[in-house]
């Protein structure tokens, strides 16, 4: 308990003592943070390989590629975003300063996870800094050798007061979580979503929590199906399917799901050849607890392909699974696997309402030639996020800001979205001591008189085009005329 309430500390005295405030210095760490990156590229691409067997190309266009195309877009925006945002003022308010002012929200918590374990720690470190807060970092434990490879290399580039690194399992993040923090960024499953937010409630501290869930794929019979299966292939299977917006299920139509199963068949072995586990591209689980868990979700399911596993290397083949029942067990929680259930539905309608009776998920995906079908999926239903036409790619537009919504999360980050994450937007009006008369009407005695000069002033709404300059005019003519009457 006491180290950690000393790293804790001494993050928090680091913070006071405002060194991490200066736009500059944010900066400095930003292009510290880049260095390191470029210089220890092959470390960390050997720690990913280590922890997922992912070959040096995916790891770094999974993982590397997303870290330096965020630091290069804060660096370039970062002067624009922290800078105070003026805002519309009323006619009370016309001669002063209205403004939001972006501040450090203090001493943050970023808890990372295992399925990409560089990039969804990296990430929130970049708004994280960029906001100007200081940041405790905890890798996640299961991904050992990216965990330790972080810990290693943050300190030798980054401030270390300011950014401490907190390695351990369940003991050491249980305890890190009794601390005072001014924000906690969580990546993880929804169990212990609910025990980071229950811990950071014992200090009002506001969470943004970046859960999963069961990410519904339909696919339309009007559609380009080998097209649409290569994409969902992709998606399904990268990373051995341990992606937290990986589509998890298939619904489509009864007439084409031989065609689905044929498509994605044709698209695997274009993908990873006829022998999969000696493909370079294809991951493995992450350990022995999570294989069984995958491949006990395969019990009683009528497998189409796949369905090989090999316990010693933690090796489940690509697996598709047809005619599955609702309430079967792979359709109760999330695979993050290589399995791909395919449940038909009737209809479109049918297809939303089988979402609908769900908890939200994290993605949902639309495959149509109609785009009026893909926008009526989208209004009918609630997801973190949406791509139509393709899986997983709204995630790599650093505009859209990314994060779930009910079960599968609250708050969201990327781009300007984690800079405001980590920021206080402060409200600041600044006046003058001038015209006090224009007061009168807001201070006792009260009188119906000034109700009424309240309500012009406040509720007012005026139609630009018909008043244009005449506002500006009145607003003299009015000011004299109230003093008169408020006196």
């Amino acid at each position: 308990m006491e180290r950690m309430q000393q790293i804790v500390g001494r993050a928090r005295a680091a913070f006071n003592s405002g060194r991490s405030r200066p736009l500059e210095f944010r900066i400095q760490q930003l292009k510290a943070l880049e260095r390191m990156v470029q210089e220890k590229e092959k470390e960390i691409l050997a720690a990913i390989k280590a922890d997922l067997n992912k070959c040096g190309h995916n790891a770094y266009s999974h993982e590397i590629m997303g870290v330096l195309g965020e630091l290069a877009l804060t660096m370039e925006k970062l002067p624009s975003w922290a800078a105070p945002q003026p805002v519309k003022k009323n006619l009370v308010t016309m001669r002063d300063e209205a403004y939001i002012n972006y501040e450090p929200l203090g001493v943050v918590l970023v808890i990372g996870a295992w399925n990409y374990p560089f990039v969804l720690v990296m990430q929130p470190l970049i708004g994280a800094i960029a906001a100007g807060n200081a940041v405790v970092v905890k890798p996640s434990e299961v991904s050992a050798n990216t965990a330790r490879l972080v810990a290693e290399l943050l300190p030798q580039y980054l401030d270390k007061e300011l950014y401490p690194v907190v390695t351990g399992g369940v003991p050491e993040t249980t305890e890190l979580l009794t601390q005072r923090f001014d924000h906690i960024l969580y990546t993880g499953n929804t169990a212990v979503g609910k025990i980071v937010m229950a811990a950071a409630a014992k200090h009002l501290t506001p969470v943004t929590l970046e859960l999963g869930g069961k990410s519904p794929c339909y696919i339309d019979r009007d559609c380009d199906l080998a097209v649409a299966c290569r994409r969902i292939t992709w998606g399904k299977y990268m990373n051995c399917g341990q992606t937290c917006i990986a589509p998890d299920y298939i619904l489509c139509h009864p007439s084409i799901q031989g065609k689905v199963v044929e498509n994605i068949k044709a698209t695997l072995k274009e993908f990873y050849g006829d022998d999969v586990k000696s493909s370079p591209d294809y991951e493995r689980i992450i350990n022995q607890r999570h294989f069984k868990r995958v491949k006990s979700l395969l019990e009683g399911q009528k497998i189409a392909f796949g369905g090989e596993t090999d316990e010693a290397s933690c090796f489940i083949a690509p697996t598709i699974l047809t005619d599955v029942s609702p309430e079967s067990k792979v359709m109760e929680e999330e695979i993050f696997g290589p399995v791909l259930p395919i449940l038909t539905v009737k209809s479109v309608e049918e297809a939303i309402e089988f979402i609908n009776r769900r908890e939200k998920p994290l993605a949902l995906y639309v495959f149509s030639n109609n785009k009026q079908l893909i926008k009526r999926v989208i209004s009918e239903t609630s997801s973190g996020g949406v791509t139509g036409n393709d899986v997983i790619m709204h995630f790599f537009l650093p505009t859209l800001p990314f994060g779930g919504v009910g079960h599968s999360g609250m708050g969201a980050y990327h781009g300007r979205h984690s800079f405001e994450t980590f920021s206080h937007r402060r409200s600041c009006l600044i006046k003058d001591l001038k015209m006090e008369s224009t007061n009168k009407m807001r201070y006792p005695p009260s009188s119906q008189k000034k109700v009424d000069w309240a309500k012009f002033f406040f509720l007012k709404r005026f139609n630009k085009a018909r008043v244009g300059l005449f506002v500006v005019a009145l607003l003299g003519v009015v000011a004299a005329v109230m003093i008169k009457v408020v006196n």
